[in-house]
């Protein structure tokens, strides 16, 4: 890592800022960083800014320790379906000794370019979510639909003690969501990205027991034996999706069911023949792929692989719900109205991993997944991750349409 020249680093401000990023370089610099992420500080952080934006603050502790954190903007019209703006407030771990610029230190370069765990997933669209709510008041602007403000915690561990949580307790129903936006992705080119789904995430441990035995001797039906056969099944799988990917011009990463062997653990010794081993696939499968069917090839591949072959699901999400894209749809028209008359080309996509939208829309709300980072590198999870101010405060602009697109979508059949 390389040692700072911006002397601002710790926290000075600088009168030449745009105070919105000074704001977002505030927030990138505390530490939210799994496994053992500063909540309280972000925390105090959010409700800092609830008292600065005068609007009401809610925490919700869904468990020990993990607070969901909701500011509201109420409607003309609070009856109606609310509009949820969501984002998580923890980043994943870095390797500090790849990064060029201390990533909890939101340096600034001579571009623009501000590097910082988290400047793209997401902490960028929470502080672009005030941000726009900061303009919209200030211009005196008011809607007929309820604005929610959420701030999850754990979203990068699967959001167990998050957001999966939240959508099943009473103050979540109490918001009385009609449509969200949660994170998205960048993109290089010109384009934005929209995700109106995502896949399921399923993984595996497969075991295997075979005969033991010393090492100097040909043991027959070893648990390796099988296990090879195991790992051959599952990666010929993996090729074969990966073909597809590169030979169909018109599929995305989403489209097609993903499969990585992320762990193998067995045997004791050198010269002992072990007597079990297992293998861990992390599967991500697209929700046109029906499961049912998926599950039967992996018990198929498990079978033939010998006896003593079973699997078990440390993880199978199987909720397949997707968000329409029609334009008949309301909400929908007015995102998409809303990007056109702002010259904004979208491509609507199959999220390739995994969000808090998935629990959205299990709960019965759309979701799209939705960053403003054009001609930006996807560099989320990423060394030296990084989000130009000009990116930055042109987001901010986006959002402030959408928002004021979608909390005045007229009045629902569903809800007269």
């Amino acid at each position: 890592m390389l040692p700072e020249k911006d002397p601002r680093k710790q926290g000075e401000k600088d009168p030449k800022e745009d105070p919105s990023v000074t704001l977002f370089r505030e927030y990138l610099r505390i530490k939210t960083v799994q496994p053992e992420p500063d909540y309280d500080t972000a925390v105090k952080f959010l409700e800092r800014i609830a008292s600065e934006l005068d609007l009401p603050c809610q925490k919700v502790e869904v468990c020990p320790g993990r607070v969901i954190t909701i500011l509201t903007w109420k409607g003309t019209k609070p009856q109606l379906r609310s509009i949820l703006l969501n984002s998580h407030t923890d980043v994943v771990p870095v390797f500090e000794e790849f990064w060029h610029h201390d990533p909890f230190a939101a340096f600034k370069d001579s571009e623009g370019n501000i590097f910082a765990r988290g400047a793209q997933d997401m902490k960028c669209v929470s502080i672009q979510y005030i941000e726009a709510i900061r303009r919209l008041k200030a211009e005196g602007r008011r809607f007929p639909r309820t604005i929610h403000m959420s701030f999850v915690p754990d979203e990068e561990i699967g959001g167990y003690k998050g957001m999966q949580m939240f959508v099943k307790r009473p103050e979540f129903a109490t918001l009385n969501v009609g449509f969200a936006l949660d994170e998205g992705l960048a993109n290089p080119t010109d384009t934005f990205t929209v995700f109106y789904g995502e896949k399921c995430p399923w993984w595996i441990k497969v075991k295997v027991e075979g005969n033991p035995g010393h090492g100097s001797r040909f043991i027959e039906n070893t648990a390796a034996e099988k296990m090879h056969r195991v790992i051959t099944s599952f990666l010929e799988f993996r090729e074969r999706e990966k073909q597809r990917l590169k030979s169909e011009k018109h599929l995305t990463l989403g489209d097609v069911t993903s499969l990585n062997l992320t762990m193998l653990n067995g045997g004791i010794s050198f010269n002992v023949v072990p007597s079990e081993m297992s293998a861990a696939f992390d599967i991500r499968i697209p929700p046109t792929v029906d499961l049912k069917a998926f599950e039967e090839q992996v018990t198929a591949w498990c079978r033939a692989a010998g006896e003593g072959v079973t699997y078990e699901f440390h993880q199978k999400y199987t909720d397949q719900s997707m968000t329409s894209t029609e334009e008949s749809d309301p909400w929908w028209k007015a995102f998409s109205t809303t990007c056109r008359n702002m010259n904004m080309k979208l491509k609507c996509e199959i999220f390739p991993a995994a969000t808090d939208s998935r629990y959205i829309r299990a709960a019965g709300h759309p979701a799209i997944g939705f960053s403003p980072m054009n001609r930006t590198p996807v560099l989320l999870h990423d060394h030296n991750e990084f989000l130009n101010e000009q990116v930055f405060l042109r987001g901010i602009e986006i959002y402030a349409q959408l928002i004021s697109a979608l909390a005045n979508v007229p009045q629902l059949q569903a809800e007269a």
